[in-house]
């Protein structure tokens, strides 16, 4: 079955290519084309909001879970420090690859674009360091599901995991009851994966038909450039995971196909969770690491993204014609690294971010306007490799702990166990 909904997602995002080209070119009244594209864009949303709906309780109920499989506290603090360490290096490394490389390509310098005026403002709002910080902790756990903002349900799922390990056996059929809901909420997520491959075919149709294939003419010299940025980082990301794993690393790419596929059509890294999770198992990551690693990875280590946020606001700054020093640009790169956590809960938190960046250093915001143009098809660049990068973090940490099992026939339907 998972072998099969892999080649009807690609099958989905074919003749969406394909779909969207013809009704962009053929539906010349632009609203029956508005009309059709807001169909589409129903199916897509349907299936974007049962994958959210999915999202909170199943991280809560792996992380809990995972935590209690942990055994103890000093195993929990192992992992995590691992983690962490893994998230800060990958986040590094992204950032800078993305500035080396627009440093070296000038994409900025060969792009001719009518600049919107240097004064004019998106309405963007930026909020402090502070607000930031306190943003990541739950005034309520109810509140944090309902906006699923995953930092701040992973945090309650850290208290919550550690004090049902400090109780023992009193947590005992709480316990089993986390064990079932994870085995209730991956059953869930069978149910709504079936429907993925149209939901992937409404997406990619909606994009084209709405922008069409063009608008990458016009936007060619920035586009490869932050898609052969993205080839180069998944490479770095995989040469990392052979330098400790070995060759197994080779074949993690056929485990997690389904769900990098998944995230690249639907420009979404939460779509791709519940089965990312799934892959890991049948790769040989033992649950509770998979499980405790994989949120946190969520929050803090979206790889695809943060190469795109230096690359996208020294683009904007060469547009302007203005130049930072390499001092300047190191100062972005560890604010873009401090700022950036936890935004996978915050709609078009990219954008933000970049903006807030941008501000610090005077390149004018409306030169976001120009990259909106494509940001649909590069946030599916970003949303893939963000997969990759947290599938690559929980390997590692899982050699790490000296706990990877003998992987499982990629072609085998997952089972459904935590």
């Amino acid at each position: 079955m998972a072998k099969k909904l892999t080649l009807f997602i690609m099958i989905g995002l074919v003749l969406g290519l394909i779909t969207g080209a013809i009704l962009h070119s053929a539906v010349t009244d632009a609203d029956t084309l508005a009309t059709i594209s807001k169909w589409l864009g129903l199916i897509t949303t349907v299936f974007l909001r049962l994958i959210k709906m999915i999202i909170a309780p199943l991280v809560f109920a792996t992380l809990v879970s995972g935590i209690m499989h942990m055994g103890d506290s000093a195993a929990m603090g192992r992992v995590g420090l691992k983690a962490v360490f893994w998230f800060i290096l990958a986040s590094l490394t992204s950032l800078t690859l993305g500035l080396i490389l627009v440093n070296v390509l000038q994409p900025g310098h060969y792009s001719h674009f009518t600049l919107p005026p240097a004064d004019a403002n998106l309405g963007l709002t930026h909020p402090d360091i502070t607000t930031t910080l306190s943003e990541m902790f739950p005034r309520s756990i109810a509140e944090a599901m309902t906006n699923n903002t995953i930092l701040q349900i992973v945090i309650f799922a850290l208290f919550f995991g550690v004090a049902m390990s400090a109780l023992g056996e009193k947590a005992k059929p709480m316990a089993d009851g986390i064990d079932a809901l994870v085995k209730i909420m991956l059953q869930v997520t069978d149910y709504v994966m079936r429907v993925s491959p149209l939901a992937v075919f409404a997406a990619m149709t909606k994009v084209v038909a709405d922008k069409g294939l063009g608008v990458l003419g016009t936007f060619a010299i920035f586009v490869s450039c932050v898609y052969f940025g993205l080839f180069l980082l998944w490479l770095i990301l995989g040469a990392a995971a052979f330098a400790v794993v070995g060759k197994r690393a080779g074949t993690l790419l056929r485990y997690i196909r389904e769900p990098i596929l998944l995230a690249f059509s639907t420009a979404s890294s939460e779509a791709a969770y519940p089965r990312t999770l799934e892959a890991l198992d049948r790769f040989g990551v033992p649950p509770k690491i998979a499980s405790f690693v994989l949120p946190l990875g969520y929050s803090f280590n979206l790889d695809g993204s943060m190469m795109y946020m230096t690359f996208a606001a020294m683009f904007i700054a060469q547009l302007y014609g203005i130049h930072l020093s390499i001092g300047d640009q190191i100062v972005m790169l560890l604010t873009l690294m401090i700022t950036s956590k936890g935004i996978a809960g915050v709609p078009r938190a990219s954008l933000v971010i970049i903006q807030g960046a941008m501000a610090q250093f005077g390149i004018p915001e409306a030169g976001l306007v120009l990259i909106l143009a494509v940001d649909q098809f590069l946030d599916m660049g970003r949303s893939g490799t963000n997969v990759v990068g947290n599938a690559v973090a929980t390997l590692v940490v899982a050699k790490w702990e000296g706990h990877l099992d003998p992987p499982e026939p990629p072609e085998i339907e997952p089972p459904h166990a935590p």
